[in-house]
């Protein structure tokens, strides 16, 4: 069999990125999968085909509430960057009539991204902490007598760090979303006799369904693999299923019960991506 000259080119050009996903992702996938079917047998683990691992995930009451409390930080991280990113960026769109003011605005949720993550997740350390900014002004109007402990190491300080280190991945596809939306149906909704509000629910949200879908998306998922930000600011009761797996490969060396959560973490958010891309779908075979 001989390539021919033509296609030669576009070989190589897609099997640069198939190479990068099989060696990069496929493989170190099935390599944990493998993993999540062995017993530790102390020092190590031993080759083995057992479920022990899943069932010990799903019945240790231990796990699941760490999975539990994971999913539910990562769900409020969503909502509360969705509450704070619609009404932003619907204001850029509809609302701000300086294309300087809208750019300017854009970029200063943008920028962080461009920060270190690091820095980013410490910065609310400093301004939750006892000596932070957030004590000092309560201090200094009255509210407080002494510095307060309160404000960090708890599960609200994670959600309102990752809210804030996750948001610009809310207002980016919110933003394509509704600047898509063509301006002549607001028009003709007005010339209909529909008010504001109810143009808003039947043609704007549901329009920018797909933005908010893919926001949703994007700040779940990084908000549910995220395991800085806990240890910097969460806390005895921050712990999450990212730090979970990190401990089971580093300090406790259980591999296998480490490669079964990595992949119940995969399959939930394989799930959601799935669900996202079935609401995206919807919406827009709903607006056509």
């Amino acid at each position: 069999m001989t390539l021919d000259r033509r296609t030669l080119p576009g070989l190589i050009v897609l099997g640069i990125p198939l190479l990068w996903i099989v060696v990069f992702m496929l493989v170190p996938y099935g390599i944990l999968m493998t993993y999540s079917f062995w017993v530790k047998s102390y020092p190590s683990f031993k080759p083995d085909f057992q479920f022990g691992n899943y069932i010990l995930l799903f019945t240790d009451p231990q796990y699941v509430q760490v999975l539990w409390r994971t999913l539910k930080i990562s769900l409020l991280v969503s909502l509360a960057s969705f509450l704070l990113a619609y009404p932003f960026t619907y204001f850029l769109v509809f609302r701000c009539r300086w294309q300087a003011v809208r750019t300017w605005l854009y970029m200063a949720v943008i920028a962080p991204l461009w920060v270190s993550y690091l820095l980013r997740a410490y910065i609310w350390k400093t301004i939750l902490g006892t000596e932070g900014i957030l004590n000092s002004f309560l201090m200094s109007v009255g509210i407080i007598s002494e510095p307060s402990d309160i404000f960090l190491y708890n599960q609200f300080a994670m959600v309102v760090t990752l809210t804030y280190i996750f948001i610009p991945f809310m207002v980016m596809p919110i933003y394509t979303a509704l600047e898509r939306i063509p301006p002549n149906l607001a028009e003709a909704s007005s010339d209909l006799g529909v008010g504001p509000w109810q143009t808003f629910l039947r043609v704007t949200l549901p329009l920018s369904a797909p933005g908010i879908a893919a926001g949703f998306t994007l700040t779940f998922c990084l908000s549910f693999g995220d395991f800085i930000a806990p240890f910097l600011v969460g806390g005895p009761d921050g712990n999450l299923i990212a730090s979970v797996i990190a401990t089971q490969f580093g300090a406790a060396l259980n591999w296998p019960l480490g490669s079964a959560l990595s992949i119940v973490m995969l399959v939930i958010v394989l799930l959601i991506v799935s669900l996202s891309d079935r609401i995206e779908k919807s919406s827009r075979t709903g607006g056509t």
